[in-house]
């Protein structure tokens, strides 16, 4: 197995925690550091296109961004212990949650994390040290105080705002009940072995909610399943058993699932329409960029609506998900279909995806020939 990788990655970054987790489950020799501003406002964008955390460095030299699809290159040089299930079901569910983990459960975790000026502390010091290790403390503040500002900005544009903050809350806490009793049953979300499903879903949940002061004691503490969980899978433990058997979906996902395709699905869907007008109004060609976002949509979140920028990327990702189901021949389609039948859902064949999409960076862009044929 290759060794000598280098992860780029801070403990506070919603992403690092996904990919520093199932680095430790594979038992893929890696070495992390914390990048410095200079690492992090020049080093990296010069390599990857974006100021961006976490970045994987390869033995080799290259410098690889984007979690999805580091994980992804990584399965194909170490296949085992797969990541990936085996039966149609369970495949296309796991990437179904890892999708919506990256995706939907931005504005809660930002609101957990900036909407609470207790969890301000703890940013400050660690993203101080890392930006500039050797600077006084009252330089690193300075620092940090600066970075944490220009996310704070960022909330009204993710949908947090006074008026939905009760919604976010809500919603968050009903989830997190579904999840506590799953874990009270299964040690992963498909039994006994992780799949890309908890890697995801662990970005948000160990860096946002189980490490800030606030959310870990009004929020992960009181559900000592879940919080049992979110340390199995980030520190990278050896599976208890395999995925259920004949394919099976456990029942305590259905409230998940259920949740999945009455809002995580409807916003995809408006993030297409808008993507569809852009690429129209603009005149867009194959290798033409997207923007990184385009204008808010409506996203429901329980029994209200939240207003977001519509991000394309978040579309890419689920072209991921319908690429992988287009692979599977025809009795596991029939198969998956049937599966999506329960929550009300045509054939993922059906669903209109929009333009197809190559991911560019931190944005992405209408996808060439090359690309369509791969």
């Amino acid at each position: 197995m290759k060794s000598d990788y280098t992860l780029y990655g801070w403990e506070l970054s919603y992403f690092s925690g996904k990919l520093r987790g199932y680095l430790r489950y594979k038992g893929i020799a890696y070495s992390e550091k914390s990048p410095t501003a200079r690492l992090l406002l020049k080093r990296i964008p010069r390599e990857t296109g974006a100021s961006v955390l976490p970045v994987l460095k390869t033995p080799e030299g290259a410098w690889l961004q984007d979690t999805t699809a580091i994980i992804e290159q990584l399965e194909r040089e170490n296949p085992q212990p797969s990541i990936t299930p085996t039966r149609p079901r369970q495949r296309i569910a796991a990437q179904l949650i890892e999708a919506w983990a990256d995706e939907y459960w931005i504005p809660p975790a930002m609101h957990y994390r900036w909407s609470f000026p207790e969890n301000y502390a703890l940013f400050e010091q660690e993203a101080g040290k890392n930006l500039l290790p050797w600077a006084p403390k009252f330089l690193r503040k300075r620092a940090a105080k600066k970075s944490a500002g220009y996310l704070r900005g960022f909330l009204p544009h993710i949908g947090v705002t006074a008026d939905t903050i009760k919604f976010i809350e809500q919603w968050t806490t009903q989830v997190l009940d579904i999840l506590e009793t799953h874990f009270t049953e299964y040690d992963y979300l498909l039994g006994g072995r992780p799949s890309v499903g908890d890697f995801g879903l662990i970005g948000p949940l160990h860096a946002h909610l189980n490490r800030d002061p606030y959310p870990k004691r009004e929020l992960m503490d009181k559900r000592p399943n879940l919080q049992a969980w979110i340390n199995r899978v980030h520190n990278g433990d050896a599976a208890s058993g395999e995925w259920l058997k004949n394919d099976q979906i456990a029942e305590t996902l259905t409230p998940l699932f259920e949740k999945i395709f009455a809002e995580f699905l409807p916003m995809i869907h408006g993030i297409v329409q808008k993507t569809e007008q852009h690429t129209a109004a603009k005149s867009l060609k194959p290798g033409d960029k997207m923007p990184r976002s385009l204008p808010p949509l409506d996203v429901p979140m329980g029994n209200n609506n939240i207003s977001r920028a519509a991000m394309p990327y978040s579309v890419w990702m689920m072209q991921r998900v319908k690429a992988r189901y287009s692979r599977l021949n025809k009795n596991q389609r029939a198969s998956v279909n049937h599966w999506l039948s329960d929550y009300g859902q045509p054939p993922m064949s059906e669903w209109n995806l929009g333009p197809l999409l190559a991911r560019r960076a931190l944005a992405t862009q209408l996808a060439r020939k090359q690309v369509l044929a791969k």
